[in-house]
């Protein structure tokens, strides 16, 4: 199935330093693909030139915009000042199908603001989520949502539910992924009224809703999906992240303590080596904007060309899919209570 990416050249720290080798890496390694480069085309063509492109030409076009939004910049400048941003203009790409999915490492609340109110949120969804994919012992735990919505009703945390459990059933093949619910403790009566509310709604379903999960669930492997709010994922994300580069640090600083720990290290390698393959960040880089009539995907800001190329990758299959429509069907025949109004 041909596939077109909208790519925003310009977002993230590296921009197109990083953005356009890892898309021509991306078109190599994948024929199906087309990409639409977006951004400033006086900057892009010329970096374009200085790769090695041969063969990919005509899978490739580059499309102007004339503005980028700032890594930092107030979700409200770049909403109503910068409707040119490379940014914006992917999106819209997709909102007029011209592409399948966007892929952007810029801001991330811009991001999420200009996809709600250029897409619009699929029927049955009050609000859009952050799902994102973390290692654990069984392979890797989707957890959402990781900070698009800091407060959140039941209803919402239902409807997180559902649409991890589509996007596992759709990227993984599972047919009934299982779907826990993050919380202080696995019995029934822990957590807030929002949580104990959000568990009932979630029995309710035909989800396989394998109850409460505690933080060490999600790297156990214990559910295919675990569902909170913005707050609670977000501080869970930053927190994984910093053990994972602390544990990193941590063993280089003993193995490079003297002679003999440095010779244990050269023995250790292969291991070592195996390791980081398995549990290096940027393997599973690339965030999916959930509950959208359309793709986008969120790369980190500070990937390297390696974890935008998985970024990539990741939005391909979610349009080879069709991620929105699985969601939209899984949404109506789950038929949850009442949705919200934000």
């Amino acid at each position: 199935m041909a596939i077109t990416l909208a790519v925003d050249c310009m977002g993230g720290d590296h921009g197109p330093s990083v953005t356009l080798p890892a898309v021509l890496d991306f078109l190599r390694h994948d024929a199906d693909c087309t990409a639409i480069l977006v951004g400033r085309e006086d900057v892009l063509r010329p970096q374009l030139a200085g790769l090695q492109a041969q063969g990919l030409t005509d899978r490739l076009s580059v499309h102007h915009a004339s503005e980028v939004v700032g890594m930092d910049e107030a979700v409200a400048s770049a909403m109503r000042g910068k409707k040119d941003s490379s940014m914006r203009v992917a999106i819209d790409l997709v909102k007029e199908g011209k592409a399948g999915a966007a892929v952007s490492a810029g801001n991330t609340g811009a991001l999420m603001a200009i996809s709600r109110f250029v897409l619009k949120t699929l029927p049955g969804i009050d609000r859009p989520a952050i799902c994102s994919i973390l290692p654990s012992q069984r392979g890797s735990t989707y957890v959402l949502d990781l900070g698009a919505n800091v407060d959140c009703s039941p209803e919402h945390l239902l409807q997180f539910g559902i649409m991890g459990s589509a996007l596992v059933s759709a990227l993984e093949h599972k047919e009934r992924p299982t779907v826990g619910l993050l919380n202080i403790g696995e019995e029934d009566i822990k957590g807030n009224e929002v949580v104990k509310r959000a568990a009932e709604l979630l029995r309710a379903t035909d989800l396989n809703f394998v109850g409460n999960v505690e933080g060490n669930d999600i790297f156990k492997g214990t559910a295919d999906v675990v569902v909170c709010d913005g707050f609670v994922g977000n501080i869970t994300l930053k927190a994984s992240e910093g053990l994972a580069h602390m544990i990193g640090g941590a063993l280089k600083q003993e193995f490079s303590r003297n002679l003999f720990t440095k010779l244990a290290a050269l023995a250790a390698m292969p291991v070592l080596k195996a390791f980081r393959q398995r549990f290096d960040p940027r393997r599973y880089n690339g965030a999916s904007l959930l509950g959208l009539k359309g793709i986008v995907v969120k790369s980190h800001g500070s990937a390297d060309q390696f974890a935008f190329w998985h970024a990539l990758e990741k939005a391909a299959e979610e349009a080879r899919q069709r991620l929105p429509e699985t969601i939209a069907a899984r949404m109506a025949a789950v038929a949850p209570a009442p949705t919200l109004c934000d």
